[in-house]
Formats: structure tokens, C-alpha cells, sequence
């Protein structure tokens, strides 16, 4: 099975509405979606999906049958283009030689850029080539400021990263309280990632991880009820799991929610307002949205 690339061409208003859609249509299963210029002129746009695990009748099928609605007559234009890309590890080649990540005190980096941290910083050092996260993506910036943010000004007792990914988030709660932290994936893959950099970030002994779909595991009541939670995940998974997310909440928490662009902010904040939770804080970042959602006396 390979990595199908499935691009359409159009007008650049045309491109960009595509694309949203994409993002909607497949943001389950989590097939990176991208819209960019293809005319030197600027008319000219292409909206892409890559569909993962799949060849290339297979995926012109599953694009055509999600997607297909978006095109006149439910056809896909003769433009489309569908095609298996080569077997690269396209994460670590598109993630080669970028610059560290600064988010207030917090540096997030690769080996090659260990020097770069300063004397009052913090750094957290997680190699391009994983694939859930490196503090470049906008909800990861997004979150790490936040949670500077709300440490400067509170002290939490019990703290969850769901969805860890590379553990980037859980690794800076740790490093900046010194108290311990529960990190949890779906992926095991992820999980394992997440506990090897725990350890090369010198926090493994606070570092509590394990594998768990959503927020059912009953492990979660052996470190729960938290005061404090981040999610940098997809929106309708945030939602969906709104209700039983928010039973693993304290009466006094603070919430932190990424991974939404800015149009999925009002049903984010409306199924959790349902829980009892109200917005405090809201920053984007190239579209990205990060939402601040407290419940209880919290002055955040």
C-alpha cells in the first residue's frame, strides 16, 4: 500500500473553499490537506489530499465517493490528478532543516540545534523526522504559549496531554512544574514516541503514559480528576468526546483545546459550555485556533 496524492486545480476562491472541505470530509482519519498557488500568475490554485495506505484505484473511488459533490455533476474534473508518491518518509524530508521553535520560554528543537538554547530557556528536543508533532504546526505553537501562559499565573495538581503525539506538550508541562504528567494516544506508535523523548528530555520519571482510545480507559481514574488538560487533536473528535472528556475534569479545571481551525471554534465552545465549561481565552496562529476553557472558580 502507498500514499496516493490527489490534486484538482482551480481558480484560487474555488481552490481554498475546496480545500475546507477536504479538511471537514477527511479529518477523521487524518489525511494531511493542503491548498498552495500553482500559476506564476496567481490565477491558478490546487487543492491536495494525500489518502494514506491506499493505491490509486482505491483512492480515486474513496475521493470520489467523499468528495465528489464538491465538482459539478458530482464528477471529478478531468484535471484531477491521482498519483502514488514514491516511498520517502515525507514528514521527516518536508520537516528538514527547520529552525527551532520559540514559544515564550519554551524552545523546541532538533539535535543539530542544541546550542541554540539559551541560558533561561527551556528546551525540548524532538527529532523532524516523528511524525506527530514538532512545535512548527500552529496549535502546537498555540498551546505551548498558552500553557506558559496559565503556569505563570496558577499551580495545577493533576495534568493530562490527550493526544500526546511526540509528548511535546506533556515534556513541557513537566519540565516547567516539576510535577507529573499523564500523556495519552490512540496510537501506540505515538505513545512509544512520547515516552523515548520523555526519557532524552530528562523527565521520564514524571512522564506517566499509555495507550488509550478517547477518555474511557478506566486508568484515566487512577491519575484523574485533572485540573488541568490539553488537547491538540481534530475537532470532531473534540467534540464528540465532549461530555466524557469533561467527566475526567475537576469541578475546578482549565482546559486547553487545539488542532481547530477558527470556523470550528463556535461548536467547540458550545458542546463544552454544555459540560460547564466557559471560554476564557481564544489566539490564532496562521488559522489555527486555541481555545482557553475553564470551569469553577478559575481566574486563568
Amino acid at each position: 500500500m502507498a500514499t496516493i496524492r490527489v490534486r484538482v486545480p482551480a481558480l484560487e476562491a474555488e481552490a481554498k473553499e475546496v480545500s475546507n472541505q477536504l479538511e471537514f470530509l477527511f479529518e477523521e482519519e487524518g489525511f494531511p490537506v493542503a491548498v498552495f498557488e500553482a500559476s506564476e500568475d496567481g490565477r491558478i490554485w490546487i487543492s491536495e489530499v494525500l489518502i494514506l495506505n491506499s493505491d490509486e484505484r482505491a483512492a480515486r473511488e474513496i475521493f470520489a465517493a467523499r468528495a465528489g459533490h464538491l465538482f459539478a455533476g458530482g464528477v471529478l474534473p478531468e484535471e484531477t490528478e491521482i498519483e502514488a508518491l514514491p516511498e520517502i518518509n515525507w514528514v521527516a524530508k518536508s520537516l528538514e532543516g527547520l529552525k527551532p521553535v520559540r514559544a515564550g520560554r519554551i524552545v523546541v528543537h532538533g539535535a543539530h540545534d542544541r546550542d541554540c538554547v539559551r541560558g533561561h530557556e527551556i528546551g525540548i528536543e524532538i527529532e523532524a523526522a516523528q511524525a506527530f508533532g514538532t512545535g512548527h504546526h500552529g496549535t502546537t505553537e498555540g498551546c505551548l504559549l498558552e500553557l506558559a501562559r496559565l503556569l505563570k499565573r496558577n499551580r495545577f495538581e493533576r495534568m493530562l496531554d490527550l493526544g500526546t503525539g511526540t509528548g511535546v506538550l506533556a515534556i513541557a508541562l513537566a519540565k516547567l512544574t516539576r510535577q507529573e504528567v499523564l500523556a495519552t494516544d490512540i496510537d501506540p506508535i505515538a505513545t512509544e514516541a512520547a515516552v523515548d523523548n520523555a526519557k532524552k528530555n530528562g523527565v521520564a520519571p514524571l512522564f506517566k503514559a499509555f495507550t488509550a482510545a478517547g477518555v474511557d480507559d478506566r486508568r484515566f481514574s487512577e491519575f484523574g480528576p485533572f485540573d488541568l488538560a490539553v488537547a491538540n487533536i481534530l475537532a470532531k473528535p473534540l467534540e464528540q468526546m465532549s461530555a466524557k472528556f469533561c467527566a475526567q475534569m475537576a469541578d475546578r479545571a482549565v482546559l486547553v483545546l487545539s488542532g481547530l481551525r477558527v470556523e470550528h471554534g463556535p461548536r467547540i465552545i458550545s458542546a463544552y459550555a454544555q459540560q460547564g465549561f466557559r471560554l476564557e481565552r481564544s489566539g490564532e496562529i496562521d488559522g489555527w485556533l486555541t481555545l482557553t476553557l475553564v470551569r469553577g472558580a478559575w481566574q486563568p
